[in-house]
Formats: C-alpha cells, sequence, structure tokens
C-alpha cells in the first residue's frame, strides 16, 4: 500500500513542532515558562455572549444540525456590523456566509476558486493558511512583500508579469498576522484598481479589525473602495474583537461570486456551529460594544509593557501598531542562531515561548513572533528571564556571544 500521500508531501514539517515539543517537555517537570508563542486570548467573552450561549443550549431543539451558511440572525448581525463599522451596505443573503472561523473559510474558499497548478500570490512572511490552504488545494504560491512599502506593488507586478500561468488569486491580511503592519484606504484603492486591470480575485484577512492602537487611524475595510466588491472578498473572525477563539466562528463577506463557491463547498462539508454558538454570536455582534474597546486598551497596555521591560533587558522590540503581535528581530549578536535555535534557546534559559518567525514562511528568518497574551506581570517576568539569558550570552556584558549549554 502506497502511503506517500501528495498533499501530505507537499506540507512541510510543521516549523512550531519542535518548540512546542520543547515547552509542554518543560512544563512536564514543573517549569514555569511564559507562553508568548500561540495568539490565543486570556480574557473570556462578554457575560451576555455567555448567557445568551447558555440560554439557548437549554433549549430541548437546539441540538440538532444548524445552517451551514449560516443562521439568517447572525448573517444579518455581521451585515449590519459592516455598516456601521465601515460604512458599507452589504446583501446577507448574498454577500455573507458564516464560517467556522476565518481559517476554515480561507482553506475551503482555495478548495472552490482554485485548480492544481495555479499560481497564487500570497505575501512572505504570513498566517500560514493563507499559503498552505492553496498548497493543500494543489496550487503554487508565487511570494510578495507582506510589507505595503514602496515596491510593493512594482513586485506584484513583475509577479504578473513574469509568471506562467498568470496568477488567479492575491491574498493579503492588514493588520499583519505575523508582521502586524496596517495598510490605509489608498493602498486598497491600488489593489482594487491593480486586480481589475489583471483578471485577479482579492482575498482579504481582516481577523485582527478591532486591535489598533492609534486611535485616529481605524482600520480599514477592503469593501470600502468603490467596487471592490467586483473582486473581493473579506474573511473576519469573532476570535480576536470577542475574546471567542475556541468558537470558531468567522466570516466572509463580499464578492457574490465567491460567497456563492464558498457557501457551496461548504454544504458539502458542514452543517454549521452549533446553534447556540451562532445565537450567542448574534448577541455579541448586536449586543454592547464596550468589550472592544477594552480589549484594545488592554493590548495597548501590554504592548507598552513588553517594549519597555524588554528593552530593560536588552532587546529592543519594534512597537506593533496593531494586532496582538510583536515582529521582532533577533538581537543582533544572536542572529546566527537562527530563529528556531533562539526560540528553543529562550524556553531552556529564559523560560519564555514565542513563534519562530521561520514557521510565517522563509522570509521570516532572523525574527519571532511574541503575543500579547499574558498579563503585565507575566510579561514582566518574562522580561526578566530573558535578561538572564542575555547576560550569560555574553550579549548585555559585551563579552563574547557563546552557545548556550
Amino acid at each position: 500500500m502506497n502511503d506517500d500521500f501528495y498533499k501530505i508531501r507537499r506540507l512541510p514539517p510543521y516549523v512550531f513542532a519542535e518548540v512546542n515539543a520543547l515547552k509542554a517537555a518543560a512544563r512536564a517537570r514543573s517549569e514555569d515558562i511564559v507562553d508568548l508563542g500561540m495568539g490565543n486570548p486570556d480574557s473570556p467573552p462578554p457575560a451576555h455572549v455567555i448567557a445568551k450561549l447558555a440560554e439557548v443550549a437549554a433549549k430541548p431543539d437546539a441540538h440538532g444540525y444548524s445552517a451551514s451558511r449560516g443562521i439568517p440572525g447572525l448573517r444579518k448581525a455581521q451585515a449590519a456590523y459592516y455598516g456601521r463599522r465601515f460604512n458599507v451596505d452589504v446583501d446577507p443573503g448574498t454577500e455573507v456566509v458564516v464560517t467556522l472561523g476565518s481559517k476554515e473559510g480561507l482553506a475551503n474558499l482555495a478548495q472552490a476558486i482554485t485548480a492544481p497548478g495555479d499560481v497564487i500570490l500570497a505575501p512572505n512572511p504570513s498566517y500560514p493558511i493563507h499559503m498552505f490552504g492553496f498548497i493543500i488545494a494543489g496550487c503554487t504560491i508565487r511570494g510578495i512583500p507582506a510589507a505595503p512599502g514602496p515596491d510593493f506593488f512594482e513586485k506584484l507586478d513583475r509577479a504578473v508579469r513574469y509568471t506562467v500561468p498568470k496568477p488567479t488569486v492575491l491574498v493579503m491580511g492588514y493588520p499583519s498576522n505575523p508582521t502586524a503592519e496596517t495598510v490605509d484606504l489608498e493602498f486598497y484603492e491600488q489593489v482594487v484598481a491593480f486586480a481589475k486591470a489583471h483578471g485577479i480575485w482579492v482575498i482579504s484577512d481582516l481577523a485582527y479589525a478591532e486591535i489598533y492602537f492609534d486611535d485616529a487611524k481605524p482600520t480599514r475595510s477592503i469593501l470600502e473602495v468603490p467596487g471592490a466588491r467586483d473582486v473581493a472578498i473579506e474573511f473576519t473572525s469573532m476570535s480576536k474583537t470577542y475574546s471567542m477563539a475556541g468558537w470558531r466562528i468567522g466570516f466572509a463577506v463580499g464578492n457574490r461570486q465567491l460567497i456563492a463557491a464558498l457557501t457551496r463547498v461548504k454544504s458539502y462539508l458542514d452543517y454549521g456551529a452549533f446553534t447556540p454558538i451562532q445565537a450567542a454570536a448574534v448577541a455579541a455582534l448586536n449586543g454592547p460594544q464596550d468589550c472592544i474597546e477594552e480589549h484594545r486598551l488592554l493590548y495597548r497596555r501590554r504592548r507598552d509593557v513588553l517594549i519597555e521591560s524588554f528593552g530593560r533587558a536588552g532587546w529592543d522590540i519594534p512597537s506593533p501598531p496593531a494586532s496582538m503581535f510583536a515582529w521582532t528581530p533577533i538581537p543582533p549578536a544572536l542572529a546566527h542562531l537562527g530563529a528556531v535555535e533562539f526560540s528553543k534557546q529562550l524556553i531552556t534559559h529564559a523560560g519564555v515561548a514565542v513563534a519562530p518567525g521561520t514557521g510565517f514562511g522563509e522570509e521570516g528568518e532572523g525574527f519571532v513572533r511574541i503575543a500579547l497574551v499574558e498579563n503585565e506581570h507575566r510579561i514582566r517576568q518574562a522580561a526578566r528571564g530573558v535578561k538572564k539569558y542575555l547576560q550569560s550570552m555574553g550579549v548585555n556584558a559585551g563579552g563574547p556571544v557563546r552557545a548556550a549549554g
């Protein structure tokens, strides 16, 4: 029997596996590890959302199959969110579908709209599903810059001109995971114009829509651009905005043809999220929104403590303008270790877990992603561990850098 499965061959070993195994082993030895690796919110959802979940779950008729595309009330609630947040009028019947988190939606859309051999443009580094959702579908990935800098459109144009076959899809996500970069509406206007000129679909990942730190510059949606729905679809999620990561509720909004394709594939694969969860998501979107600002302020405070305490420890952290992550260069004196080995040494010698940058693409080498998912006391504890580790490596003392034993 042949067990050399084609799609599995296209998936490299999980980069985070070594770090996760080391973290698990340390915890099995009862070591205290400050986990700044996975972007898992540590705050609970709002109380009224949990109450709605319990209320609907108590109903005897709430435990059957749900609706794959999402219950009508939830699709209407998401459409209302786009209306009040982005001043975008979307049709909940034809331009919104509920997904089992944005990750599932992205992967199923890849299956719906591509064929083996298609070329997809995706940022590098980026959230792994942006690339691997399409790799699983049999596509080829051509990397483009994650940073929306001056050369972004130059490299995008080059990718279209010199790639055979011509790319069919452009994937992007801002605020970026992992790099935390943001874009303005002018950037999206250029993207939409480029996509229309070259006949390319655009997939926008807006999972961190509500986590931004400059109140004068709230995140924007690509769907705010006139005509964007001719070429674009956008994914959002309840995970970070309402601290509902484990509930697995997300949305796709935008182009009707893409929504219809995703809806059709999903109809063969799932019956939708548990109805009480969908009802609670309606309560989150339609109810009090105080938690959004509370979470934003919480992550801002943690960001500031991270930058201040790690800076004093000898590790300069660039200040992220958005998201719940800091995309951080390895200290120059230790850059030779590489992202994975550096991350492993942080667990062993500092008691701190981070995500190695190479888990987000080869352009992530030399970086780690630090998640703002521990409280301020724990972040300061992490900084003390980092300081001891750096001093043991001779970084702060000015002596020679040596390999940790």
